[in-house]
């Protein structure tokens, strides 16, 4: 164990080792305190011609007294922890057993309290994934809705071209509605990857392609989908060199991408303009993606917290025409994808606005 790391007990494990006051020691003392005290007061009995029945009663009310005294020390805790399970049997999990005890209670202490950390746990999981695959199915259902939209209102015609974008929203919608079925795989962490080669120019410029589509759909149908407006913003893709590929799952790399889009030019200053460069990464197949952004950026002491579920940062207002606060998820979705690829995300140096980099590991290395 690191230094600095917190120690915990397993239960059943003795306090430091060695566990002084168990209740099998509690109760063989009892015993003991019982018969020395009975032996004693008929030893004071013999020597001072005391009556036997005064010894018993002395001896009884002694013996009775000690007895309340442990029963009670050992009562007390199964009411509290009692009261702890029926409350976490109608769904509070934020109740906790005081773990102060060095005996087999205070290991079952212990235990309720983990279960409910794990069950707690559980809860904001399922609660969190139910808010991102909400978040998720937005953007493929608005874009859908704009070109339905807009065939019907005669705005386009209804050529290959257009019924092809429809088609793709509609597929994207579909694999994220598998995915929102796979929840056991997902509960246990277990979430496959399907990697595949592809290349980087011609994918990117797609994405750059949809996020444009989806803002000026969003901006269409005023602020109800919750997300950025904003159409005022250039989106630029800077790929080096140009046949540059990748490995990965290009789906989940697709939600990175798309989300951390969302954020920069939710983020943008008016007329900004918001890059996505791609570069070869040090491995075979890998890659590393920057998102740069011309906005105030992130203040270092707040770079921790940036990937955290709901977490909005500093920032009161919007920062541009059509922007709003957002739900903030889009960045814990992104380092959610990343993650399952066993690559990296973080907030690099940047002079001007905020620069978010990624970074794939494509293919293992033999030696892995």
């Amino acid at each position: 164990m690191s230094d600095g790391q917190a120690t915990r007990r397993e239960p059943g494990e003795p306090w430091g080792g060695v566990r002084p006051f168990s209740i099998k020691t509690k109760l063989g003392a009892l015993v003991v305190i019982s018969v020395l005290i009975t032996t004693g007061l008929l030893m004071i009995a013999v020597r001072t011609e005391t009556e036997l029945r005064f010894i018993t009663v002395f001896s009884m009310i002694a013996t009775l007294l000690i007895t309340q005294f442990v029963a009670h020390s050992l009562t007390a805790p199964l009411d509290e922890m009692n009261a702890v399970a029926r409350s976490i049997s109608h769904g509070d999990y934020t109740r906790r057993v005081r773990e102060n005890r060095r005996d087999e209670l205070g290991d079952l202490a212990q235990t309720i309290n983990r279960m409910a950390d794990d069950l707690e746990a559980q809860d904001r999981q399922r609660k969190e994934l139910v808010a991102n695959v909400s978040h998720e199915l937005r953007t493929p259902i608005a874009g859908l809705r704009a070109v339905l939209e807009n065939i019907v209102d005669g705005v386009t015609e209804a050529d290959p071209e257009t019924m092809r974008t429809a088609l793709k929203q509609t597929e994207r919608l579909g694999r994220l509605v598998e995915t929102l079925l796979d929840l056991s795989r997902l509960d246990n962490g277990v979430v496959p990857l399907k990697k595949r080669r592809f290349e980087v120019w011609p994918y990117l410029s797609g994405v750059l392609k949809e996020a444009n589509m989806v803002a000026s759909a969003r901006a269409g149908i005023a602020s109800d989908s919750g997300s950025h407006t904003r159409t005022d913003v250039h989106l630029h893709l800077d790929v080096h060199p140009p046949e540059l590929t990748a490995h990965a799952d290009p789906e989940r790399i697709h939600q990175v991408v798309a989300n951390l889009i969302d954020n920069a030019v939710k983020h943008s200053p008016p007329h900004g303009r918001v890059t996505v460069k791609a570069r070869r990464g040090p491995q075979p197949e890998s890659l590393e993606i920057e998102v740069l952004d011309e906005g105030p950026g992130i203040p270092r002491s707040e770079w921790h917290r940036v990937f955290e579920r709901f977490n909005r940062g500093a920032v009161s207002r919007p920062h541009g025409p059509g922007s709003d606060g957002g739900t903030g998820l889009g960045l814990a979705i992104a380092r959610w994808a990343v993650d399952l690829h066993g690559g990296r995300i973080g907030v690099a140096e940047s002079e001007r606005g905020c620069r978010i980099r990624v970074t794939l590991p494509g293919l293992s290395s033999p030696s892995n």
